[in-house]
């Protein structure tokens, strides 16, 4: 037998069977690769917008309700929040209030207090004035007699030692006189 050289099957398929270049780009198969480039995305459509597109949808809107509550929820939050806040600062300002008329109360008790213990002390004060002047007095009467006796001691031993003769009732006399101004 003699060699026998066969043709090919086809312009993109040699007799061995082995494609010829790229099967891809052959022309003879473009239309077969159209056809099921169409149905795939066909099939692909069908899939999608049945089953994934709704699901990715359903996704998105419980990812949209979830976002929507939580910014209500905060804003919720928020508002307790600021009333907290203001309950606070009202707490604040009452208690302050509260301490300043505790210190105020304090104050005036103490004042109270003082006032009775200076008065207490300008008592006393005065008590022991009055019996120091007293004493004051005294003294002051006791000097003058003791300047008296000494005033008429010392005119008596003038007088002798002038070479006078002084009773004490003309020398007491001349003291008194003196002493009166």
């Amino acid at each position: 037998m003699a060699s026998e050289t066969q043709a090919p099957v086809s312009s993109c398929v040699d007799a061995g069977g082995s494609a010829i270049g790229m099967p891809q780009l052959c022309g003879d198969w473009m239309g077969n690769q159209i056809f099921w480039l169409v149905v795939t995305l066909v099939v692909m459509f069908f899939i999608l917008s049945k089953i994934a597109l709704p699901r990715i949808a359903a996704v998105l809107a419980e990812r949209q309700g979830r976002i929507t509550n939580d910014i209500a929820a905060a804003e919720e939050l928020r508002k307790k929040a600021q009333e907290a806040e203001a309950a606070y600062e009202k707490a604040l300002a009452e208690a302050k209030a509260e301490a300043g008329r505790i210190v105020a109360e304090a104050k005036a008790e103490m004042q109270a207090e003082m006032d009775v213990e200076i008065a207490k002390a300008d008592a006393e004060i005065a008590a022991q004035t009055a019996e120091s002047e007293k004493k004051i007095v005294e003294i002051r009467e006791g000097a003058l007699e003791a300047v008296k006796e000494v005033a008429m001691d010392t005119a008596q031993d003038i007088v002798t030692a002038m070479g006078g003769k002084a009773d004490a009732k003309s020398v007491t006399a001349a003291v008194n006189e003196r002493m009166k101004g």
